[in-house]
């Protein structure tokens, strides 16, 4: 059985092993391949039955011209560049990793509202480079500080990682309310389900950690900013698409959002003319939510046992039937 690593540098960059994978076939891994459809994905596929990828986009066209291919394994959960719907109709199963990162996203979600709160890395810089020893106070600080305690964090998509950032976000003393579609008991014991104008409203942090749909593409506009409080705090680790950026952009120059905190944008890698890059109190990370080692090894284990269940016939986590 032959399989092929697209993309594999992200998911192990020399501090996981592929002897999982290895203990099933002939492997081959590529640390990238392309993230726009071209034809190396093609040759790179070759005659193999099995292909591993991340974002390496599997077209239509690249599924034509590879005839052995039998399973596409993703390495997340999201799977959108890949053309399941032609994929099924070639008898190509495409299986996904539905859940690794849940605690290492809600902590992310937290850090980022940690460090709008407090701007640690600028105040540690500014130590080293001199300041505080030749400052004329003992003490200093570039940017208000914040206190959370109090405050109203409203999660937008109370699911497993929703859920997990607003039991942190109560540890921190803030009181949680949440809007999802689909309401639930665990969701109702951490906090109180309300109406998305209600959440808008009301909140002082606004957490985005909802599924990407067409319904919800570009939610956070101006019509939503409008009406949220002044001064409200943004995050969102989620998906970038569900914000429109020149509108965020133009909220954090005006002052009504104090603050965004981004791990997504809209087109990653981020493009020079994003005008997030021109807004004042914006933390933008490169898309490195997920990232952590034991996250990342999850993905692994997971992935394998897809990979293994597929071949005993009985494939697990497929997402087109």
């Amino acid at each position: 059985m032959k399989i092929v690593v697209l993309d594999g540098y992200t998911e192990n960059p020399g501090d996981l092993s592929w002897a999982g994978l290895e203990a099933l076939g002939e492997v081959t891994v590529y640390d990238r391949t392309s993230y726009v459809d071209a034809p190396i994905i093609a040759e790179r596929i070759g005659d193999a039955e099995i292909v591993v990828m991340n974002k390496t986009p599997i077209s239509r066209e690249t599924i034509d011209k590879c005839p052995n291919l039998k399973l596409i394994a993703v390495l997340a959960t999201g799977y959108n560049v890949v053309d399941y719907t032609y994929a099924k109709e070639k008898g190509i199963a495409v299986a996904n990793v539905p859940t690794y990162g849940t605690a290492s996203v809600g902590q992310y979600a937290i850090a980022l509202l940690l460090e709008i709160c407090h701007h640690i890395g600028h105040h540690s810089q500014t130590v080293f480079e001199g300041k505080w020893a030749n400052h004329v106070d003992w003490c200093y600080w570039d940017y208000p500080l914040i206190e959370l305690d109090g405050k109203t964090a409203g999660i937008i998509g109370f699911g497993r990682i929703g859920q997990t950032t607003g039991k942190i976000a109560k540890a921190l003393g803030m009181n949680v309310i949440a809007y999802d579609l689909y309401p639930n008991d665990s969701g109702k014991a951490l906090a109180e389900y309300v109406d998305l104008d209600t959440l808008l409203a009301k909140s002082d942090v606004i957490f985005l950690h909802c599924n990407l749909t067409p319904e919800n593409e570009k939610m956070i506009d101006k019509n939503a900013i409008a009406k949220m409080k002044d001064g409200a705090i943004l995050i969102n680790n989620s998906r970038g698409q569900l914000i429109h950026e020149q509108d965020v952009a133009d909220a954090l120059k005006s002052g009504k959002l104090a603050a965004a905190g981004l791990d997504v944008v809209y087109t990653e890698p981020i493009k020079a003319d994003n005008p997030l890059l021109q807004a004042p109190n914006c933390i933008i990370t490169p898309h490195m939510s997920w990232g952590a080692k034991e996250a990342r090894q999850r993905i692994m284990d997971i992935t394998v046992d897809n990979v293994k269940s597929f071949l005993d016939g009985k494939p697990t986590n497929v997402v087109n039937g």
